[in-house]
């Protein structure tokens, strides 16, 4: 059973997914935290790895190390009825791995304005990844989010998409305000 992301339990889970992105931030990676709901209990939590101290790894995304551990749990839950908590809009790779894994419902905090993937029209797309149906919910505890990238983007030792347009429109943001155009 999944709930309305902006009702009290959509906000506590949003605040789970917020505490494994800080668990990043504070090894100086990039903020950004996932967890997996089903019947009203965290069963998955994944938090960026791999863009502190060389190198970026592109595949330890938050998204991607939570839906291993739902594979780890080898339990036969309904995908379809399991939402996905996370700090940030998933990008192309993590959102084709969310339809592919069958998720039903996708909740995110900050929007990813460089390389968001739940715009996509899926109508447009082959069958494998047109034929899913995922429900998707933006901006929830989007301010939370939005500090925690900010912060990031602050910080010198920090270098992962430093003068990006993601970085840029980070920046530029508000809290409390709409999100604001920057750019290219």
């Amino acid at each position: 059973m999944t709930h309305e992301p902006n009702d009290a339990m959509g906000l506590r889970f949003m605040e789970k997914a917020l505490q494994q992105a800080r668990i990043a931030l504070s090894k100086n990676e990039f903020p950004v935290g996932c967890v997996l709901v089903h019947e009203e209990k965290v069963i998955a939590a994944g938090s960026r790895r791999g863009t502190s101290g060389g190198p970026a790894n592109e595949l330890d995304h938050a998204e991607i190390l939570a839906l291993r551990e739902l594979d780890d749990l080898k339990a036969t839950i309904r995908r379809s009825e399991i939402t996905l908590f996370c700090t940030m809009e998933p990008c192309l790779m993590c959102y084709a791995a969310i339809l592919l894994n069958g998720i039903g419902k996708i909740v995110y905090a900050f929007e990813d304005a460089m390389g968001g993937g739940t715009r996509c029209d899926l109508s447009s797309l082959p069958p494998l990844y047109g034929d899913r149906a995922v429900s998707i919910t933006p901006h929830v505890l989007r301010d939370d989010s939005l500090r925690l990238f900010q912060t990031y983007f602050t910080r010198p030792e920090n270098d992962y998409w430093r003068g990006s347009y993601l970085s840029r429109y980070t920046l530029a943001q508000l809290p409390g305000s709409p999100p604001v155009a920057v750019p290219f």
